[in-house]
């Protein structure tokens, strides 16, 4: 075995030591969040778990993802109280089109639930939503409500809410190079004028900073095509509590985790 792939086994290794080693702590409560430290500006969440939690309670799937929903007003209401000042939330990947349709219809009803009852709170804390996605394939009733919310609070200068749904980071990164490609076939833009910032602008996301904190609910420890381009130099906190039991208290231990970690880019 060569000394620069032994390197790299024990240095995969010890990151997964180090992957585990904060879930244990996670569940053992032994660091505390600090108001007055760095509190991440973006922070986005993939929120799994949610059959899960309905399938150990013996309900239908759904009943987990309206617990999941219910989950959603109170995160969202702590990131706003502490100072963050984007909230990303993983709702709905281009892969769930996948799911019985049954599931896919209730899913596809969720934003307007959410929007009915909770859209003039939003209003109140002056957040802003917006939709972070594909329109494309979203039913109409899904769509009229998002783009009522976003025209409702775009003047709003607080928390940026995100929904990414009908999102996939591999079909945005094709979008993206599809749309550049075109530019440049037109001659519209040079080809050595192509740099991260003008790859970014034709993401989804658009001018919306990258993530500093991912947070993965359920204990699965994967990005499941999300942010791809995004995640680059994110900092990932993953825990086995599923999303419908996530409180703000598990918020700000990943929080607490992310300021004990050196942010270094790459740098020593």
């Amino acid at each position: 075995m060569s000394i620069s792939l032994f390197l790299g086994e024990n240095l995969m290794l010890d990151r997964i030591s180090q992957m585990f080693a904060r879930k244990d702590k996670q569940a053992g409560h032994e660091e505390e969040f600090d108001e007055s430290g760095v509190i991440p500006a973006h922070i986005a969440v993939i929120m799994d778990g949610n059959g899960r939690w309905a399938k150990n309670r013996n309900l239908p799937r759904i009943a987990g993802h309206r617990a999941g929903m219910n989950r959603v007003k109170e995160i969202v209401r702590a990131a706003d109280g502490i100072g963050v000042n984007i909230l990303t939330l993983y709702a709905f990947s281009t892969e769930n089109w996948k799911r019985p349709r049954d599931e896919v219809d209730f899913l596809m009803r969720l934003p307007q639930e959410y929007l009915s009852t909770e859209l003039e709170e939003l209003v109140e804390r002056n957040v802003r939503l917006r939709m972070v996605g594909s329109k494309q394939e979203l039913p109409g009733h899904t769509l009229e409500a998002l783009e009522a919310a976003e025209e409702r609070t775009s003047s709003n200068t607080g928390l940026q809410l995100n929904f990414a749904l009908n999102y996939g980071g591999r079909k945005e990164i094709i979008q993206a190079f599809t749309e550049i490609a075109r530019l440049v076939q037109n001659g519209d833009l040079c080809p050595d004028a192509i740099d991260e910032n003008v790859i970014a602008q034709h993401l989804y996301t658009g001018e919306i900073p990258d993530p500093d904190l991912l947070i993965r609910t359920s204990g699965e420890i994967r990005i499941s095509n999300f942010m791809l381009w995004q995640l680059a130099y994110t900092e990932m906190w993953f825990t086995d509590i599923l999303w419908p039991d996530f409180t703000k208290e598990h918020l700000f231990q990943a929080i607490a985790d992310y300021q004990g970690r050196a942010r270094r880019y790459g740098a020593v």
